[in-house]
């Protein structure tokens, strides 16, 4: 069986998992790196990775350099939540004839909030005859994807709640403190006027994918600011303490708007010290449907996998700009 032959594009936090997991796969093989950070620039691979073992493949400032040596099937992009910063890099790999799988979460549906730069990507795509896929679990999976594949019992649907609950003691220290855990009030409201805190990215992305694969026409997507959960007691992780009366992390929830209902309500919450982590579908209409996950599925080993298994359907997709809501059932990638 031949090889695909993947490009690294972002050697970060995700990026870095995400290649250790795809060094375990036997229908893999890395054969480039690029990374804009200055101290993983002319490094080897194996060392930004923490591994004893060199892999003989350095890390590049430039894609030029990336590919030049070895030709790539597909690049994997995990370098930044906003499609504005990553618009620049997905463009250079599409011109070097790469299809591209991003855990940039504005790109998982672009179409709603950033209509005129999913078309460049789409018409470019489409030029050099290659797939561009933005996912991960969230949105990609657990807010989006299986809430549209729920539907598919239904015959009539009237409205749609997702609930994401997790104990962000179990997240890195970068996403607690991303949420803000363990700020004192006026702390955290200085950080969201500073947009330093931003809440979830991609509220609004799944609730467009929804929205376009059962076929409802929305007056608008409202996404509310984040809003601080407050610890009642004192909590305490091995990176993070939060004192009572303090912010233990967030909530955010955004809103489907047909005449006024409702119709779609997301409901994403992050906090040390939950009781209960869960992943909630209820869709109301004939027949009704819950589904209920718990825990809930782990954000970083859940974006890995679904990065990695979504490899294979992105190369044989057809070319262009595409959704989940677009490719096969998703599943994984075990046996290639």
């Amino acid at each position: 069986m031949e090889k695909i032959k993947v490009m690294l594009y972002g050697v970060g936090a995700i990026g870095s998992l995400i290649a250790k997991f795809l060094l375990e796969k036997e229908w893999v093989e890395i054969v480039g790196a690029v990374d804009m950070a200055k101290d993983k620039i002319g490094r080897d691979l194996s060392t930004v990775l923490g591994m004893n073992k060199k892999l003989g493949i350095g890390v590049s400032g430039k894609i030029e350099k990336a590919v030049s040596a070895k030709s790539a099937d597909i690049a994997v992009h995990a370098t930044s939540s906003s499609l504005k910063d990553a618009y620049p890099q997905i463009i250079s790999l599409i011109e070097h004839n790469l299809n591209v799988i991003s855990t940039c979460e504005e790109l998982s549906y672009p179409y709603f909030t950033s209509p005129t730069i999913a078309k460049k990507i789409d018409t470019l795509a489409k030029h050099h005859g290659v797939t561009v896929l933005g996912t991960g679990i969230n949105p990609g999976f657990v807010m989006d994807t299986i809430v549209i594949m729920l539907t598919a019992a239904c015959q009539k649907i009237d409205e749609i709640r997702v609930v994401r609950v997790m104990d962000a003691a179990k997240r890195r220290l970068p996403f607690q403190k991303k949420i803000g855990a363990g700020l004192e009030m006026e702390e955290f409201r200085e950080k969201i006027e500073k947009k330093e805190i931003t809440g979830h990215v991609g509220l609004a992305q799944s609730i467009a994918m929804i929205t376009d694969a059962v076929g409802w026409t929305l007056d608008t997507i409202v996404v509310e600011p984040a809003s601080p959960v407050i610890a009642e007691k004192p909590v305490e992780n091995r990176e993070v303490k939060v004192e009572a009366g303090c912010v233990a992390g967030l909530r955010q929830r955004a809103k489907g708007i047909v005449q006024d209902k409702e119709v779609i309500v997301l409901d994403f919450q992050a906090y040390i010290g939950a009781k209960e982590e869960y992943d909630a579908v209820t869709v109301k209409g004939v027949p009704n449907i819950e589904q209920k996950i718990q825990p809930c599925i782990h954000g970083d080993i859940g974006t890995v996998a679904v990065i990695t298994n979504m490899i294979p359907k992105v190369i044989n997709a057809p070319p262009g700009l595409v959704t989940m809501k677009d490719l096969p059932v998703p599943s994984a990638a075990l046996g290639m």
